[in-house]
């Protein structure tokens, strides 16, 4: 069996001590049908030294959760990742720039399809009144640039208050009623190849489809029409040499897919809606190796 890395949160950290050991399970159960063995190693512990990593043939970074938290740290580590070499996928430059929302401005400027939105640096409510009639809609969503899970995300209603308002650097966006009926459909590449198709929703009454918050997932036989191709443009316009990416999108209020997100550090792949993932996932890996 060929040991590879997989990167985690602290093991000190209670925040995810309760979820991710059994994402690991998961994705450990995949990787050995392809003869690799995942040894988890927190990213914590390699920030400023990447010596600990270089024995690994290949280090995934896919339970590497709290970067948001962190991301001062996170960025410093890599910049050490990729200074040393490290033999990671996706690439530690990759894992940087894709940790700042802002890279979906990069790709609506080359005409991937996205949500409306504003950038602003500290929202205020003046911000907020203001993009209502921006946008005119009633109601918005405001989110941190550096962001996970929904992160300090609000769905505010015009004239309602902000409390809680994201810090630093967030970006403003009318919200799709869509996410409602609809939900939010992901497609899974690994290696370049689609493997799978999971629909989101979320829970009568709330607005996030993670499943912290009660969303509910399912896998499709096949993408819905028109969603591949929004994905294979998304794919194109970033051009990298990406081992794996899940591709976030919904649908507008005239049936246009809209990008929501392209994550590309730790997305869940949803093996446990379509575990015959797992094992195209191993497939991908093992030929990388």
């Amino acid at each position: 069996m060929t040991e590879i890395a997989v990167l985690t949160p602290d093991a000190a950290d209670p925040s995810y001590a309760g979820q991710w050991p059994g994402v690991l399970e998961r994705l450990a159960e995949a990787l050995a049908t392809a003869g690799l063995t995942a040894v988890p190693t927190a990213w914590t512990d390699h920030i400023d030294d990447a010596s600990g990593l270089m024995r690994f043939p290949l280090v995934l970074p896919l339970i590497a959760w709290g970067y948001h938290r962190d991301h001062d740290r996170w960025m410093q580590a890599c910049a050490t990742w990729q200074a040393a070499g490290v033999k990671m996928l996706n690439p530690p430059s990759v894992l940087a720039w894709n940790s700042d929302k802002s890279y979906l401005g990069r790709l609506a400027g080359a005409g991937v399809a996205i949500p409306d939105t504003v950038w602003i640096d500290g929202p205020t409510q003046a911000d907020v009144d203001a993009a209502f009639d921006r946008f005119g809609t009633d109601q918005i969503v405001v989110k941190p640039r550096v962001s996970g899970g929904a992160y300090k995300t609000l769905l505010l209603s015009r004239g309602e208050a902000m409390v809680g308002a994201p810090e630093g650097p967030a970006m403003i966006q009318p919200y799709l009623p869509s996410i409602e009926s609809e939900g939010e459909t992901s497609l899974l590449f690994f290696g370049g190849r689609l493997s799978h198709v999971v629909n989101k929703r979320p829970v009568p009454g709330e607005f996030r489809v993670q499943v912290q918050y009660g969303g509910g997932y399912a896998a499709l036989p096949e993408p819905p029409p028109g969603a591949l191709a929004l994905a294979e443009q998304t794919l194109t316009a970033i051009g990298e040499d990406l081992l794996y990416a899940r591709i976030d999108m919904a649908p507008d209020a005239d049936g246009g897919w809209l990008l929501m997100e392209a994550e590309l550090i730790e997305p869940d792949f949803y093996l446990a809606s379509a575990p015959e993932g797992g094992n195209r996932f191993a497939e991908a890996v093992k030929a990388r190796l």
